[in-house]
């Protein structure tokens, strides 16, 4: 099953898919709800083995919907295909029972080749994935008993609504960093540094790097209150 709220997106796996030998497509959906409204209307005999998932879909995301097919419909494998990289969407759909994380870009071959693993019950991770994974039981098992702090601080939250690594992709932006030097840094790919400018420039309303890299220097990291995009600073008598 097919899960993208991108028309192109779905019809090119369709396109993709169909040709391959064993693999046959069961149905395609824009969305989470829409795709467990499908399945409940579906007799279980006819359901998928797998489920390619996008992460962030309208009405009902990705992880979410991982989480429903697992509770509701535990024979489904689901594998979370997306352009974002982030944490959230990593460690959130393998937390919510994902079978796999694999990103857009990835080569057809491979992609059929994860398809298959999955429906046999293995586990496929994107390089990506996989460094976040390692990376993160590598400082855990390093890391000492936290202390309690009677007095904790609330968790600096990037501004303007931008994820994690959004605001940390602005932040290069603005040292001057290139696309391909900001994909080296932070083990990601061009493809999907691309996204994540396309997604700060959405959200703070600018129209390219420049005005973002701008942005930067009148937003340093840990200003509060941040300032908003096309709002000039405030200054006082």
């Amino acid at each position: 099953m097919l899960v993208d709220d991108q028309i192109l997106m779905r019809e090119g796996l369709r396109k993709l898919l169909e040709i391959e030998p064993g693999i046959e497509i069961a149905g395609s959906t824009g969305n989470g709800a829409d795709t467990l409204a499908l399945l409940a209307d579906t007799p279980p005999a006819e359901h998928p083995h797998v489920a390619l998932v996008d992460a962030r879909m309208p009405v009902m995301d990705g992880v979410e919907l991982v989480e429903r097919l697992r509770t509701d419909f535990p024979r489904i494998a689901s594998v979370i295909l997306t352009t974002f990289d982030d944490d959230d969407y990593i460690f959130g759909g393998l937390r919510a029972g994902a079978k796999g994380y694999l990103l857009k870009d990835i080569p057809p071959d491979e992609l059929v080749t994860a398809i298959r693993r999955v429906a046999r019950g293995e586990t496929v991770l994107g390089g990506t994935a996989t460094e976040r994974l390692v990376a993160a039981f590598r400082d855990g098992a390093h890391q000492p008993d936290p202390q309690p702090d009677p007095e904790p601080e609330p968790p600096a939250e990037p501004p303007c609504g931008l994820s994690d690594r959004e605001y940390e992709i602005a932040m290069l932006v603005g040292s001057g960093a290139s696309n391909r030097e900001i994909a080296r840094s932070l083990y990601i790919t061009e493809g999907t540094t691309k996204n994540h400018i396309s997604n700060c420039l959405r959200k703070l309303g600018l129209r390219d790097r420049t005005q973002l890299a701008v942005w930067v220097s009148q937003n340093p990291p840990h200003q509060n209150p941040p300032q908003q995009a096309g709002q000039p600073p405030t200054s006082s008598a």
